[in-house]
């Protein structure tokens, strides 16, 4: 049997709080449409059908060519109701799959499920439990409790008869917020299937934040830096002075700890490096401070659409004493690059230039995220 899929798409999205409507909202750096499609790509159907917002139709179209040679696009209408009617109407297989671009992350099994289940019923939605105790209220006051057990909470795609659902929509003089109701009003029979939690939907900001927290693209990166005394001049370390010590020589002012950490977070947004972005080649960079590089990294960073995450750097010297200033050099990395920096520190016990107090070496790792 040929299955399409209609992707509704179409909503403002007010509730969401965002400048743009819902579907075209990123999380993970990806809109919800393009989320909606690479689910719906793994499923394969014989048509898809898009409906847009009538401002977008052509972004809309960009979008969906990234994951389908063959679509179309329409625009929506006022209501849901309206859109989904909009995009039957260029349905041309035997059996449909409707499904909301807010809940983008409703995995390929879930629309098998629903496609299987249409070879015993017109009308097919998955559907998850209930965790939560249900109770039936008046004004402030709870009237009785409900068996949740006889309760499920209702996700998409749901699954139709493609002429059931097109008869219904047809009949109908009332405006449903879904089709399963339209056809059950109609006295159509609805089967349910296995829903996913991942189905849920995205409406209000702390759904948005929900997504983001479990869909965020993380990535991490290394940096190493180390450099020797030189013989004058104020150390510069973690974006601190040390007058006890000489600067470490360097094209900049040697600082170990901040060059190390512009390394790890470049690397982890693959960016390059401190030498790409700021070398020797660079002359307004020579004499400058670590504290102007890691801005720029972030800068950088920003720019590309990630933030940092945190820093962990462990400080490899014999000289300075890191611990009695430690949490003063998390404080000041921590305020410059605006996320949670760890510092450590250990020595080489004895080996390799950085014994005798040579020298200083820095490791940092870096965690960066995509930003919605």
């Amino acid at each position: 049997m040929s299955v399409a899929v209609v992707l509704v798409s179409a909503g403002k999205g007010t509730r969401l709080g965002q400048a743009v409507p819902k579907a075209a909202v990123s999380i993970a750096g990806k809109t919800m449409l393009e989320i909606s499609l690479i689910h719906i790509s793994e499923f394969d159907p014989d048509q898809l059908v898009v409906v847009a917002p009538a401002g977008l139709v052509a972004e809309f179209e960009r979008l969906t060519s990234k994951f389908f040679s063959e679509f179309t696009v329409v625009a929506g209408g006022e209501t849901r109701q309206q859109s989904v009617a909009a995009g039957m109407a260029k349905v041309t297989t035997d059996f449909v799959l409707v499904h909301d671009a807010a809940r983008a992350f409703t995995p390929k099994e879930v629309f098998d499920r629903v496609n299987e289940g249409l070879a015993l019923a017109d009308c097919v939605v998955p559907a998850i439990n209930l965790a939560d105790t249900v109770k039936q209220v008046s004004e402030n006051w709870v009237e009785k409790t409900i068996d949740r057990k006889t309760l499920r909470l209702i996700q998409t795609p749901q699954g139709f008869r493609v002429s059931t659902l097109v008869d219904g929509l047809a009949k109908t003089k009332s405006d449903f917020t879904d089709e399963a109701g339209l056809l059950e009003a109609l006295g159509v029979p609805t089967s349910i299937v296995q829903g996913h939690e991942h189905g849920f939907k995205i409406t209000s900001p702390s759904d948005l934040d929900r997504a983001r927290a479990i869909f965020a693209d993380v990535r991490s990166g290394i940096g190493v830096d180390a450099h020797q005394f030189s013989d004058s001049g104020t150390l510069m370390l973690g974006c601190l002075e040390w007058p006890e010590h000489f600067i470490l020589s360097g094209h900049s002012d040697g600082d170990s700890v901040a060059h190390a950490m512009v390394d790890s977070l470049l690397a982890a947004a693959n960016l390059g490096d401190i030498g790409s972005n700021f070398g020797v080649d660079r002359p307004e960079y020579s004499g400058a401070s670590g504290r102007l590089f890691l801005e720029e990294s972030i800068r950088l960073l920003a720019a590309s659409g990630f933030e940092p995450v945190n820093v962990s750097v462990q400080i490899v010297a014999d000289s300075p004493k890191v611990g009695p200033r430690r949490q003063e050099l998390e404080n000041q990395l921590s305020g410059i690059i605006g996320a949670p920096v760890s510092v450590l520190a250990t020595t080489t016990d004895g080996l390799g230039f950085l014994a005798d107090a040579k020298g200083i070496a820095a490791v940092a790792t870096s965690l960066v995220r995509m930003r919605g």
